[in-house]
């Protein structure tokens, strides 16, 4: 195949591709990017949403692989990102993901006013590759687990020894995604309100908060104070608020010692929620494990079993790590799980009114179907 680019796993693995949005980096120039182009390789099952999921604070440090074999047809608009709010930091880029591996993108017009997909990406510096046999690298990565890798650019049909010598050396020197503190790449670096003169008073602390969350909780007439990740219990009781929101975010769970401290600190003193990373924490704080996945769920088709009711629905979904929950303790109870593979989806704690939730109520992109559960977030208020 005439190959202009190539994606580079962590095990030496090649899988040729054609370059399209920004320009990947050349092997020579991968010491100087400092962890900016290579990411964790992960798969998602989505037929639609790609300009969601490009723009989600969640996929921060991550390459994204569709499992669907045409992206783009749509276009991009930037009224459908998924980037939260960003004042008082610099602005950072609109695309989150640090690359974009689809089988085929569609590089024709798209509806009048949007971008397209390859101009989208090339507008904030993220590099795509297309004509990749994304089949066989899904079914490598379900075997193998995820892996580290990065785009580059090749001149000549395939990398030279010494070239790739320097990509492999680039991707030895990347962090795992176990372990990894990625909050401080994403999220609010000072206070904000949204919708300030409505009620219930929900403080959400952003470790890289989706937009759409923000507009469920305000379209139900909520006031919303938005805190850094890094806010102190006290500045979450200052506020008086009736409820505290722990947001999604990118990134091991495990490292976030101090949004973990401000729920422990909270327990039963005001109604605490957890969305994906917020549910880990959630769960870390009132004395949980939380472990990395080999593969984990992304996608926007995943069933979700409701244990209080038997119903299913399907969800939305993006994580990495998940809660064990051998370790959960006494009083918590599962009341959300995974249909495919039996693992825990939600949590509930009646007594200290808590309830979190792993995949997404929120959508942005996929399915409706538990946008309710913001109801149930409510619901702890009012009981």
């Amino acid at each position: 195949m005439n190959s202009n680019a190539n994606l580079i796993l962590d095990d030496g693995s090649v899988w040729p591709g054609r370059s399209f949005g920004a320009q990947p980096p050349e092997p020579e120039s991968l010491a100087a990017a400092k962890g900016r182009f290579g990411g964790e390789v992960i798969f998602n099952t989505g037929m639609t949403g790609y300009h969601e999921i490009l723009t989600d604070p969640s996929y921060t440090g991550q390459i994204v692989m569709m499992t669907y074999p045409h992206i783009g047809n749509y276009g991009d608009d930037d009224a459908w990102s998924e980037v939260g709010p960003e004042s008082g930091r610099s602005p950072l880029r609109g695309i989150k993901a640090q690359g974009l591996v689809v089988r085929s993108f569609h590089d024709g017009p798209v509806p009048e006013g949007r971008l397209t997909l390859s101009s989208f990406l090339s507008s904030h510096m993220v590099p795509g590759i297309s004509e990749v046999d994304t089949r066989g690298l899904t079914l490598k990565t379900r075997r193998e687990g995820s892996r580290n890798g990065v785009i580059v650019s090749v001149k000549r049909g395939s990398l030279a020894r010494a070239q790739m010598t320097r990509v492999m050396e680039y991707l030895e020197s990347m962090p795992s995604m176990d372990g990894r503190d990625l909050t401080g790449e994403v999220g609010i670096g000072v206070k904000e309100v949204f919708n300030p003169d409505g009620e219930p008073h929900v403080a959400l602390l952003d470790c890289g908060v989706k937009m759409n969350i923000l507009r469920e909780l305000t379209g139900r007439g909520c006031r919303v104070t938005v805190l850094p990740s890094g806010a102190a219990s006290q500045d979450v009781l200052d506020l008086k608020a009736d409820a505290l929101l722990l947001s999604n975010g990118p990134g091991d769970p495990e490292p976030l010692e101090s949004p973990a401290s401000v729920a422990k600190d909270l327990m039963g003193r005001l109604p605490l929620w957890g969305i994906c990373l917020g549910h880990q924490i959630l769960s870390r704080a009132a004395g949980g494990r939380t472990y990395k996945m080999s593969f984990g769920h992304h996608g926007v088709n995943h069933p979700v079993r409701d244990e209080s009711t038997g119903r299913v629905f399907v969800t939305s979904q993006n994580h990495g790590f998940a809660v064990d929950e051998k370790s959960l303790p006494e009083g918590f109870t599962v009341r959300f799980r995974n249909a495919n593979d039996g693992s825990v989806e939600g949590l509930e704690n009646k007594k200290l009114k808590i309830l979190c939730v792993q995949h997404h109520p929120e959508a942005s992109p996929g399915p409706v179907d538990s946008s309710w559960i913001f109801d149930s977030f409510l619901d702890t208020i009012k009981e």
